[in-house]
């Protein structure tokens, strides 16, 4: 990876449960493991589950079945604001159609304690990502992502490239998938009871 130097520093403070920051179980801080939102692009790079798309006259709404969340992309001409005061766990996110079958769609005004994938590489409050949606045919979409951040990476990189995606039935119905605190914190219980040494019997 195309790392700068505090790109590299900050993705070594990242302690994963997958990849090539993997950490033992006690010392993962993965936000999302603590049902923080799992933000953007990261619900795209991780776990792209079941995704609906809801086409209006001036938005497309993408709908996730990963902790059931939703983003909205305006398509009415508004550009990307100057300045953004209140940074979003998905960003703000702005599409142009290039041609009938491309929207190319930016995205910026990020809150810097996501991660950008699911191994932890790390973004600053300067990441633009840059999503191209193909319509392929009548039944797929190929999407291309591309991560602008040159205050973690000294270069963009492609996360993802024509990444295919097919179409559901009509009649598909979503899932729900979502962090549970309460649930975690079972799981984070009964994890601990199996892992803990047994007492010394006297």
């Amino acid at each position: 990876m195309p790392y700068t130097p505090l790109g590299k520093q900050t993705m070594a403070s990242h302690k994963a449960g997958f990849g090539v920051n993997i950490a033992p179980i006690a010392e993962i801080n993965d936000p999302f493991d603590t049902c923080d939102p799992i933000g953007f692009p990261r619900i795209v790079l991780f776990n792209l589950r079941a995704v609906q798309i809801v086409q209006t006259p001036k938005q497309v709404l993408m709908l996730y079945q990963n902790t059931r969340t939703f983003r909205t992309i305006w398509t009415d001409g508004r550009e990307i604001p100057k300045e953004i005061t209140e940074p979003r766990w998905f960003g703000y996110s702005v599409g142009k159609w290039t041609d009938p079958t491309t929207l190319v769609v930016t995205t910026t005004g990020f809150d810097e304690s996501t991660w950008i994938d699911n191994v932890g590489r790390p973004h600053s409050d300067q990441l633009v990502v840059e999503e191209t949606y193909h319509r392929a045919d009548e039944f797929n979409i190929d999407l291309t992502v591309k991560i602008t951040d040159p205050v973690m990476y000294t270069q963009p990189w492609y996360p993802l490239k024509n990444f295919r995606l097919g179409m559901n039935s009509p009649d598909f119905d979503i899932r729900e998938m979502i962090c549970s605190v309460s649930q975690q914190a079972l799981f984070n219980q009964l994890l601990k009871a199996t892992t803990d040494p047994a007492p010394d019997k006297k």
